[in-house]
Parts: structure tokens; sequence; C-alpha cells
């Protein structure tokens, strides 16, 4: 089935024709070796690049159908929409869509076969700094029938995440808030969660949920979050799991662990599911004390020697009051306790 124009972009991306005609693909040959370890950059062209700054990546397209498949190769602008990544209608143009160009633009794909093609993404010496987004296409289009008709187009794509700027890239980073146990319409356990994005690239977000210490011992998960799979620059998305109605109301040690690329960050909560709407978390995270237990200890150890070097001294007073001692006369032993009669 055809892709259309503004849809989110798959991974890997895939337009289907049908499964007795087969389909055409693309997929990212090239990554740069500084990020070789970043699974996003083995999938989508990620990178940071200063002002005059040119780079290369080859990409494959592959035609599985009977058929030779005339392409047309090109980028357009994209944006991130509600948490999700969003490829413009048609050509749609941006900044970064114009740095970009694909040879060969127009390939012919023999039926069974697959082509390399290279995206050169060339930014200009006075490209304004910041993250842009793109795609780059690969478009089929299926002529209207003799009698007129609508021409259908198809179209896959690779996601583009270029950040400009001098200097290296900037720092990716998330938050997660203590997550919050509650009930859907429906009385479903359900787990709520808000993620921020307090970095300076956007984030292609994954992850998931783990219950432990329930009743009678019971663990259960991990369960998949359901979250927008892109996180925008300083937006704040929410993270939802949904749960059995057999699972017990609880209390349960929740944990949720995301990740996006090679970063990962987690949030735990003590829960127990309400009768209906949303109960309070209780952070399992607060109760450490702000100082190190070594000073505690030591802080608890004075205390206790200081009190104890006050009740030696108020008993050695009592003592001198009570039972003058050699060298102390009565005139002193009255001193030390005023208002006694002999």
């Amino acid at each position: 089935m055809a892709a259309p124009a503004g849809a989110s972009i798959p991974t890997p991306g895939r337009v289907l024709h049908g499964a007795a005609s087969g389909s055409i693909g693309i997929r990212l040959v090239d990554a740069p070796v500084s990020a070789g370890a970043d699974p996003r950059a083995r999938v989508y062209i990620v990178d940071h690049l200063k002002p005059g700054r040119v780079i290369s990546r080859r990409i494959e397209v592959s035609n599985t159908t009977a058929a030779t498949a005339h392409l047309l190769l090109y980028a357009a602008s994209a944006s991130i929409v509600d948490g999700s990544f969003l490829g413009a209608a048609g050509h749609t143009p941006n900044d970064l869509s114009t740095w970009t160009a694909v040879t060969p633009g127009e390939p012919d794909v023999p039926a069974g076969g697959n082509l390399t093609a290279t995206v050169t993404i060339a930014v200009p010496a006075d490209a304004p700094p910041g993250e842009q987004y793109g795609v780059v296409w690969a478009e089929a289009r299926a002529a209207p029938d003799a009698g007129g008709g609508v021409t259908q187009v198809s179209r896959v794509g690779i996601r583009l995440y270029v950040s400009v700027g001098p200097g290296g890239a900037p720092a990716a980073g998330f938050t997660i808030d203590p997550p919050t146990a509650g009930r859907s319409a429906a009385g479903d356990p359900t787990v709520v969660a808000s993620v921020h994005n307090t970095g300076g690239r956007a984030l292609d977000m994954n992850g998931s949920m783990e219950l432990r210490g329930g009743p009678g011992g019971l663990n259960a998960g991990p369960f998949p979050a359901t979250l927008g799979t892109t996180l925008a620059i300083g937006a704040t998305e929410p993270v939802t799991i949904a749960l059995d109605k057999a699972l017990p109301a609880g209390p349960w040690d929740a944990r949720i662990t995301l990740r996006s690329g090679l970063l990962e960050e987690s949030a735990s909560a003590k829960l127990t599911f309400p009768a209906a709407g949303s109960s309070l978390p209780v952070k399992t995270r607060s109760s450490r004390s702000p100082w190190p237990k070594t000073v505690v200890a030591l802080l608890a150890g004075g205390v206790a020697a200081a009190l104890a070097l006050v009740v030696s001294h108020w008993r050695r007073a009592a003592v001198v009051t009570s039972r003058p001692g050699p060298g102390v006369g009565p005139g002193a032993a009255r001193a030390q306790g005023s208002g006694s009669k002999r």
C-alpha cells in the first residue's frame, strides 16, 4: 500500500505494492565512524556539521517487483509533531532539503535488482545554527488507467537529522518524571510518566517498565512503553504503559527505562493502582539522605560522645557536692552545694 504524504517514516522504510507484486525498499549503507556505536546512525542520516562542510552517504534502493521501476530520488522537508517524525507532502522544501542532492536522481531499477545512490549534503558557510529535519525519498508513480483517473504515488524514505553549528555536536539528554498509577475508563491499570527532552538534539525513544516486589513477592514485565517515537528539542511527551486488568493493585516497585541511541534514563516509584482515576507516586529515590553514610555515622558518634561527656561531668559535680575529697574544705563543699545545711 502507498505511504500517504506526511505519514511518519517507518524503520526501515518500505512501500508495499501488494504481496504478489513485491515492493520498493530503501536503506542506509554508510554511517560515520564516530557514531558507529549509535544505533540511530545505522538507520538514519544523523550528523552535526559545521557551516561550509560537505558530507556524502550511500543508500541502497531495492526493487522486488516483477517489473523495472522508474524512481525519483530526492530530499524534502520534515518536522516533528506531537511525538511523530512527519515527512512533508510532495517535494516541500526547507533549508536542509535545498542543501541535499541525490545522484542519480531518476534511476531505473530492474525487477529483483537494487541500486546504490549517493546523498550529498553541502552546508552553506552562512547556514544558521540549529537542528533541521528532512527525508530522502524513493518515489514510484503508477500511471492512471487509459480512461483517466488518479496517478498513484508511493514513496519510502530515510530520515535526516542534521545539526549545524561550530564545535562539537550539541549534547543530547532527557529526564523522566516519577510514574503514576491509574485506571483507564474500562478499569484497566495504567502507568503514566512524562519525558522531557533537555538536550540539543531530537530523540527517537523506546523503552519498557518492570514491576517488582508486588503482593506475595510477585514480579511482572517488562511491559513495552507507548510514547511518541520522536521527541523534539525542548518538548515533553507522555509515556503510557497499559496493563492487564488481572494485575493485583499492589503495592509495586515500578521502574521505567527509556532509551534513545546511546542514552538511557530510568525513573522509579512505589505504586498502588487505585479503584479509579490516578494516584500520586511515592518516589523510591527521594528517601536517600543528602549526607553520605560515613558523615551521618560520624555526626551520630560525635553527638553520643558529647552526651557521654556531659553525663560524666554531671556525675563528678554530684560527687564533689555530697562528699568532698582530700584538699577540698567545707567551704568549697558548701559553694558546690549551695543551700545545703550542716
